[in-house]
C-alpha cells in the first residue's frame, strides 16, 4: 500500500485537475467549519440542524466547543456554545436522543486534569443547560478524552487514569448505575496512545486514533469489530483514502443522518485549508 504522503500527493494532484478520484477526502463545510485554525471531531445533531466541534486558534489560546446551524440562508456563522468557558472544553458527541452532549473540561471543580461532562440540550430551541461532571467513576486525576454515547446506553472514552495497556486507553461505561468502568481490551488498547472513538452505524465496528500522539507522528485511524461475546479485535489501520496525514489523523465521527459517511481530523495541508481540518471519506465497510 502506497505511503499517506504519496496517498495526499495524489489526491491533491487530483484536485488540482479539477477530477478528484473517488472516496477522496473532501473538507466539511469549507468557510464555515474548516478554516485556518485547527478543527477536531465533529458531533452532528441527530436532527442534522446543527454540528458542534472542537475548535484551536492561534498558539496558546484556549480550547473551544463552537457550533453552526442550518438556516433558511444556509449555515449560521460559528459561535462559541452558550457552556463554553475560559478554561478548555472539546471533544462534544451528542447523545443519540439529542439530549445530551457529553465533552471534556478541564474547568475547576472536576476530578482533575481534562474531565468528562454532560450538558442537558433542548432539541427543539437548541438551548444548553448548566454542565455537570460525570463523577470519580468515569474521571480521575488524569486525563479523560472523547467521550462517544452508545445507542445501548453506555459511554466510549479514553483516559490515562484508570490503568490500562498504555498511555490513553480506551474504556467503556455504563451511563446509569454503578458499574466500574472497562477497558476494551488488547484487541483496541496498545503500548502508545488509543483514544477519540466512535462506533460505525452497525453499532459493532469501532473506528479510533491509535499512535505516539506526545511525538505528533504518525497517529493513524484504527478499526476493531466487536465479536458477539463483547470483546473487540484484532485491530487494522484503516486504508487510503483515510489517514491522509503522517502526523495526526484523530476525531472520527459520524452523522446519524448519513451513515455512509465517515468524519475526522487530519494535517492535510494539500486538501484543506487549515493546520488540521474535518475530513468526509467513504465510511470503511465492517
Amino acid at each position: 500500500m502506497p505511503s499517506p504522503a504519496l496517498v495526499a500527493i495524489a489526491l491533491a494532484q487530483a484536485l488540482a485537475a479539477g477530477s478528484p478520484g473517488a472516496g477522496s477526502p473532501a473538507p466539511l463545510l469549507p468557510g464555515v467549519i474548516d478554516s485556518p485554525d485547527t478543527e477536531v471531531r465533529p458531533a452532528f445533531s441527530p436532527d442534522g440542524r446543527c454540528v458542534l466541534w472542537g475548535s484551536i486558534g492561534a498558539p496558546k489560546t484556549a480550547w473551544r466547543i463552537l457550533q453552526t446551524c442550518r438556516a433558511d440562508a444556509g449555515w449560521s456563522k460559528p459561535a462559541a456554545v452558550s457552556f463554553d468557558g475560559p478554561d478548555n472544553d472539546f471533544d462534544p458527541a451528542f447523545s443519540p436522543d439529542g439530549r445530551t452532549v457529553y465533552f471534556f473540561s478541564n474547568r475547576p471543580g472536576g476530578q482533575g486534569g481534562d474531565d468528562l461532562y454532560a450538558v442537558d440540550r433542548d432539541p427543539a430551541t437548541g438551548a444548553f443547560g448548566v454542565p455537570r461532571n460525570l463523577g470519580p467513576r468515569f474521571n480521575t486525576p488524569g486525563d479523560e478524552w472523547a467521550p462517544a454515547p452508545t445507542v445501548d446506553g453506555k459511554l466510549i472514552f479514553s483516559s490515562d487514569g484508570h490503568g490500562g495497556l498504555g498511555r490513553q486507553d480506551l474504556f467503556e461505561g455504563d451511563l446509569a448505575g454503578d458499574a466500574p468502568v472497562r477497558g476494551l481490551g488488547p484487541g483496541v488498547n496498545g503500548p502508545l496512545d488509543d483514544f477519540d472513538a466512535t462506533l460505525l452505524a452497525d453499532g459493532r465496528t469501532l473506528v479510533f486514533a491509535s499512535g505516539d500522539l506526545k511525538a505528533e507522528t504518525r497517529v493513524a485511524l484504527h478499526s476493531a469489530r466487536r465479536s458477539d461475546d463483547g470483546r473487540f479485535g484484532p485491530r487494522h489501520a484503516l486504508a487510503a483514502p483515510v489517514n491522509c496525514s503522517e502526523a495526526i489523523n484523530n476525531g472520527p465521527a459520524i452523522d446519524p443522518k448519513r451513515p455512509e459517511a465517515l468524519y475526522y481530523s487530519a494535517y492535510c495541508p494539500a486538501l484543506g485549508p487549515g493546520r488540521m481540518d474535518i475530513f468526509e471519506v467513504p465510511a470503511p465497510t465492517p
